[in-house]
């Protein structure tokens, strides 16, 4: 009789054998399985491979380096070139009073000098009194735009009892229960860079209601983003509230799995994951602002990624959010030099803020506590931004 011991021997022996013939008679078992084969799609930062930045090797996050005075505002103001870019606003009527916050903000910080359009987008028309009130706050042009219904609410091919014991189950969790906010990131993830106004345009700033900006800025962002090649910016990165994605990663996994090749080189990766891509530590790009190019989203491996994740229902069966979306597709179809953090813009959307320091904080005349900052909080991902460079 076999000893438990023996046993113990060969059901691992077992075990084993299976995992090694399938891995070889099972292309996709053995890709699935394979850490080396999934880590070698995710460069995890430092040297960077020969390829666009011709084996540069990176000592510092290149936000360290200060703004080219060339991006900076003449001493008489004067303007000589823009970039093909917009100031876009999801927004409902009734958030009227915080988009004038928001707007009277950035006007004053920013677009009152450099002179960029807004694009409003609304999934029901806007009224007059909107539109009246914020046309008074600028000199700018401003176009209002209506979401096309099938970008905005929940496909007829999501299961609405499925979906309805997901909301069920998350009352306790913020807009665990709600479906408008569930279209809202769905639309911003994959459909507010399709919609006709924005078309014509190459960049975008997202502006939110009820948010505050601290500092002046004298420079183009979105010149330096044209300039020097950036397709993404952000002020905050911080975890997601892990609960709402039970499943993204796998979706993620699953997609790099089978598209290897449109995984950017020297991507990101290392900000998204500590293990090389075996589990996401939830970490994203705070995405109610964000400076970025839309051709990020409209190319083909963006356009892939988000169908991909559509087609799994997390949006509506979890609460999947744009936040963590956009940022795990910049981090993978993007190298990381071009996810820029914008430093020295400061920014607030309760209950987080970012705050310049020195010198920036000078520079731009900054109306925020410098002590009071989330980027050293125990809780900002920012850190895990900074080592992909060292």
């Amino acid at each position: 009789m076999m000893t438990r011991t023996r046993y113990v021997v060969l059901a691992l022996a077992i075990i084993v054998s299976l995992h090694y013939i399938l891995s070889f008679s099972h292309e996709g078992y053995g890709n699935a399985t394979s850490f080396e084969a999934l880590s070698s799609k995710f460069n995890l930062g430092g040297q960077a491979p020969p390829g666009p930045q011709d084996g540069k090797v990176w000592h510092e996050p290149p936000y360290k380096t200060p703004v080219p005075e060339k991006y900076y505002l003449q001493p008489n103001g004067t303007i000589t070139r823009k970039a093909n870019a917009a100031i876009v606003m999801l927004a409902r009527n009734s958030d009227l009073g915080g988009m004038v916050k928001s707007m009277s903000q950035l006007e004053a910080k920013f677009n009152a000098r450099f002179g960029y359009p807004y694009v409003f987008l609304n999934e029901v028309p806007f009224s007059d009194e909107f539109k009246r009130t914020v046309s008074a706050l600028t000199q700018n042009t401003l176009e209002f735009g209506l979401i096309p219904h099938e970008h905005w609410f929940q496909p007829p091919e999501i299961d609405e009892a499925r979906a309805a014991a997901a909301r069920k189950d998350m009352q306790d969790v913020i807009y665990g229960g709600a479906v408008p906010y569930r279209n809202m990131c769905r639309f911003n993830s994959g459909f507010f860079y399709r919609h006709e106004l924005l078309q014509k345009y190459r960049y975008y700033w997202r502006l939110d209601p009820d948010v505050r900006f601290f500092c002046t800025l004298d420079y183009d962002p979105f010149l330096f983003m044209q300039d020097e090649g950036k397709k993404y910016g952000f002020t905050i990165a911080l975890p997601e509230y892990e609960r709402t994605i039970p499943t993204l990663w796998a979706a993620v996994r699953e997609f790099v799995e089978a598209n290897p090749g449109l995984v950017a080189p020297d991507n990101a990766m290392g900000f998204l994951s500590d293990d090389g891509g075996e589990s996401y530590n939830n970490c994203h790009f705070w995405s109610n602002f964000e400076i970025a190019d839309l051709d990020l989203w409209r190319g083909e491996a963006y356009t892939k990624f988000f169908d991909h994740l559509d087609a799994k229902g997390g949006f509506y069966y979890e609460r999947w959010g744009d936040a963590p979306v956009h940022s795990i597709g910049a981090a993978l179809f993007a190298r990381k030099d071009q996810i820029h953090f914008f430093e020295d813009i400061g920014y607030r959307h309760e209950p987080f803020q970012h705050c310049p320091q020195a010198p920036a904080h000078g520079r731009g005349q900054c109306e925020c506590d410098i002590t009071n900052n989330f980027d050293r909080d125990g809780w900002s991902c920012l850190n895990r931004y900074d080592r992909i460079f060292t």
